[in-house]
């Protein structure tokens, strides 16, 4: 049985369905400070923080082989303002998972990391041995974890996969679950706000970025394959028993101006788009290198952003009324 902590979440729900799909079973443990009950539709529910001495009679109770691990806050500009609590959940809390994992003899471990370790990369695409400058707490806490990862796995009885996630975006394409964030800090969403009037305009922050029209550019992968990538990530585990680290990412970049173009075509609609300065920790352009997971595990995204915005947009429609 797999453990997915965050399963509850956004993409930790999507990988618990592909999971479930793939013949898993799984155990979602949530405490539901950002996740939603009913979008655990498969596998058992437990709630627990994944940081509490607690969370050990989830592994009395099941017969736990690995660990998939999505808990943990991920929004650059809270991290920003508030970065012990960055730290205290994202790196801190998970010390305590690996210790549980280790008193009970779990042995595999995925961590749902970040681009942002890169900070401001120093090529694009972005390849896995570029230098980890993360610029932003956020990003600095996934770095700190995958540290920790690496340290434990040296010790030996322990193998883990981090997945390097870059944008996560689009919803599940039957809807039974979605993106629904509070508050919501995503991009693509925020723009679909607009275009049913739920937002009076979207703005776009940092028009003077290096970049060909100026805003930052961004490698948008669909909810859906970075879930594949995880049940990919699990069986690779299981059978090569070896650490590894890979970007999951498309390779193809685009800017806040063409997601923002994208979603108008898609959805048919005009709003209000203002222009707004920089936000702190936001790196110009983060663009993966997917090579390496390809070869390694024969991952191949599947969907582009216009089919992303089309299935985001479907969820759109199921939660607001239009």
């Amino acid at each position: 049985m797999i453990l997915i902590t965050g399963g509850a979440g956004y993409i930790g729900s999507h990988t618990n369905k592909a999971l479930h799909n793939a013949g898993y079973d799984t155990v979602v443990v949530d405490n539901l400070c950002k996740g939603y009950e009913n979008f655990v539709k498969w596998g058992n529910f437990e709630n627990y923080d994944f940081g509490s001495k607690d969370v050990s009679e989830v592994f009395e109770k099941y017969d736990i082989d690995g660990v998939i691990h999505f808990g943990a806050f991920s929004s650059v500009a809270e991290s920003v303002e508030f970065p012990q609590k960055y730290f205290k959940n994202n790196y801190k809390n998970t010390l305590n998972l690996l210790q549980v994992m280790r008193e009970y003899g779990v042995d595999k471990f995925i961590l749902s990391s970040t681009a942002a370790v890169y900070g401001n990369p120093e090529h694009v695409p972005i390849t896995e041995d570029q230098d980890l400058k993360p610029i932003n707490p956020y990003g600095h806490s996934k770095f700190i974890t995958e540290k920790a990862l690496q340290r434990e796995a040296d010790k030996g009885d322990f193998n883990y996969v981090s997945l390097r996630y870059f944008n996560a975006a689009g919803c599940d394409f039957d809807g039974e679950i979605g993106e629904l964030h509070d508050p919501e800090t995503h991009l693509i969403p925020l723009i679909l706000d607009a275009a049913i009037g739920k937002r009076e305009s979207i703005s776009i922050f940092g028009t003077d970025y290096d970049t060909p029209d100026g805003t930052c550019i961004r490698d948008y992968i669909h909810v859906n394959d970075l879930a594949d990538a995880h049940v990919k990530a699990y069986e690779y585990l299981c059978k090569e028993n070896e650490s590894n680290i890979f970007n999951l990412g498309n390779g193809e970049g685009y800017s806040v101006r063409e997601v923002i173009d994208m979603c108008k075509k898609v959805t048919g609609r005009d709003f209000e788009v203002k222009m707004d300065d920089r936000r702190e920790g936001d790196p110009a352009i983060l663009i993966a290198d997917s090579t390496k997971i390809r070869e390694k595990l024969g991952w191949v995204p599947q969907y582009d952003l216009e089919q992303i915005v089309e299935s985001a947009w479907k969820w759109h429609e199921r939660m607001n009324v239009i």
